[in-house]
C-alpha cells in the first residue's frame, strides 16, 4: 500500500473522535485504499483485528446485507460492547436506509465510524436528516501530480524523475490510482477510464435520479466536456440544443448538472466579484473529476489544452482544501481565487506566453487586484522566467509540486 498522506494525515486526527468520518469522491478515486491505510494505522496503534469491522458493499461477499436491519444485525453479532470497535463501511449508498443503522450504532455501541460513498447528494441529504452535527466530510480526489510521482517511484525506483516529461505523461493519463499501479498504453488506459465513467454515469447518475433519456444526458455531458474552463449556464446548453433542432428545457439541464455533480463527474465553480465582494449567480464554470475522463469520452483534443490545464490546477487547489472561485474584477477575469483559512491566492492558467497579447491579458488581470496576497501565472512554458510587478510565473509541473502556495 502506498500512503496518500494528504488524506491519511487529515483522517488520523479524527480517530476516536465522536464523529462519523465520511469519505466522498468519484468512483475509483482511492476511497477504499484510504480505508485500508486507516486500518493499517489502527493496527499500528494496537487495535486488535477483531475490533475492526470492514465491509465493502460492492463485494459479493456481503450481498446478503441489503438494508439497515441487515447491517445492524451483522455488526451486532461481532460486537462486545465492553470494547471500542472501529467500523469501516465502503460504498455505503448501496444499502437501503443505511443512515438508520449508523444512527443506531452511535446510540447502542462504543464505535468509531468511517464510511465512503460515491454520491454526494445522497450522502449529504441522509446525513443532514439523521446525523446532523455528528459527521465530518472529506473529499477524495484521484492522484495529484506529486502522488503520481510517488506511485511511479514505488514501481520503478530511480534517483530522480524528470518533472517535465512526467507531467506530460500525467496530463494524458490522469490520476486514477489504478492506472499508476501498472504500465498501460494510452488506449488501454482510456478504456479503463471509460469503464469507470460509465459506471459512475449508470449507477450514480442514471439509476440514482431515474434519468430516462440517457442519450440526451450523454449529449449534455459531451457539451460540458467540450466547454471545460468556459463560462457556462444552463441557458447556453438549452440554446445549443435548440440550434441542433433538439429541445431541452432548463429544469432538465439543471437536474442533469446536479446529478453529474453529485456523482463527482463534474464540479461547479461559482464566480466571485472581487470589487463587490459577492458570489455571483450566473456564468459559473465546470471542471471534471479527472482530465482523463475527457480523453476517454471525447478522444484527445489539443484544442482543449487550456481548459485541461485549468482543470488540473483546480483539482490541485481542492486537494489542498482551498475553497475555489472564478474571479471577476471589472471586465477582467481571474481563473481562480483560492481561500484557505486567512490565506488567499490568485492563479491565472495559460498554455504558453508566446504572444504579447497573452502576457498582457494574464498578468494584467492580476495587476488589477490591489492586495498583497500571492499571485501566479501558471503555464506550460518552461523557458519564460520573468516575474512582473511581483506576480510570479511558474511552470505547471513546478507549481503542482510546490509545498506551499
Amino acid at each position: 500500500m502506498i500512503n496518500r498522506e494528504i488524506y491519511t494525515n487529515r483522517l488520523v486526527k479524527f480517530i476516536d473522535k465522536p464523529f462519523i468520518k465520511v469519505l466522498t469522491g468519484l468512483r475509483r478515486s482511492g476511497k477504499s485504499s484510504i480505508l485500508l491505510l486507516l486500518k493499517e494505522e489502527l493496527q499500528r496503534r494496537g487495535v486488535a483485528s477483531e475490533n475492526i469491522i470492514q465491509i465493502n458493499f460492492e463485494s459479493f461477499a456481503y450481498a446478503d446485507i441489503q438494508n439497515a436491519t441487515d447491517l445492524y444485525d451483522f455488526v451486532k453479532q461481532k460486537i462486545d460492547n465492553t470494547q471500542t470497535y472501529y467500523i469501516l463501511l465502503d460504498e455505503i449508498q448501496e444499502i437501503d436506509s443505511w443512515e438508520k443503522a449508523l444512527s443506531a450504532f452511535m446510540v447502542d455501541f462504543k464505535v468509531d465510524l468511517y464510511i465512503t460513498g460515491s454520491n454526494a447528494r445522497l450522502l449529504s441529504s441522509e446525513l443532514a436528516t439523521y446525523l446532523s452535527g455528528r459527521y465530518i466530510e472529506m473529499d477524495i480526489y484521484p492522484l495529484s501530480f506529486s502522488e503520481s510521482l510517488i506511485f511511479k517511484q514505488s514501481r520503478y525506483p530511480q534517483p530522480k524523475l524528470n518533472p517535465k516529461s512526467e507531467f506530460e505523461y500525467f496530463l494524458r493519463l490522469g490520476g486514477f490510482p489504478t492506472l499508476h499501479t501498472a504500465s498501460y498504453d494510452i488506449d488501454s488506459a482510456y478504456k479503463i477510464v471509460y469503464d469507470i465513467y460509465s459506471s459512475a454515469i449508470l449507477r450514480d447518475t442514471v439509476q440514482r435520479y431515474n434519468i430516462r433519456d440517457v442519450e440526451l444526458l450523454e449529449r449534455v455531458v459531451k457539451y460540458i466536456f467540450d466547454n471545460i474552463g468556459n463560462n457556462f449556464s444552463a441557458k447556453n446548453v438549452a440554446d445549443y440544443f435548440k440550434s441542433q433542432q433538439r429541445k431541452i428545457d432548463l429544469n432538465t439541464v439543471y437536474n442533469y448538472l446536479q446529478a453529474l455533480s453529485s456523482a463527482f463527474i463534474i464540479y461547479r465553480v461559482s464566480r466571485y466579484d472581487i470589487k463587490g465582494k459577492e458570489i455571483l449567480k450566473t456564468q459559473e464554470k465546470y471542471y471534471l473529476g479527472d482530465q482523463a475522463i475527457l480523453y476517454a469520452v471525447m478522444g484527445y483534443k489539443d484544442r482543449l489544452i487550456a481548459g485541461v490545464l485549468e482543470n488540473i490546477v483546480y483539482l490541485e487547489l481542492r486537494r489542498r482544501n482551498y475553497k475555489v472561485y472564478v474571479g471577476k474584477i471589472g471586465d477582467k477575469e481571474i481563473d481562480f481565487i483560492a481561500e484557505l483559512n486567512q490565506k488567499k491566492i490568485y492563479v491565472q492558467v495559460a498554455y504558453k506566453l508566446q504572444e504579447q497579447s497573452t502576457i498582457d491579458r494574464e498578468f494584467g488581470s492580476l495587476m488589477a487586484i490591489q492586495d498583497n496576497f500571492p499571485k501566479y501565472v501558471v503555464t506550460m512554458d518552461p523557458l519564460w522566467v520573468d516575474n512582473i510587478e511581483g506576480i510570479q510565473h511558474v511552470y505547471m509541473a513546478d507549481f503542482l509540486l510546490m509545498t506551499e502556495f
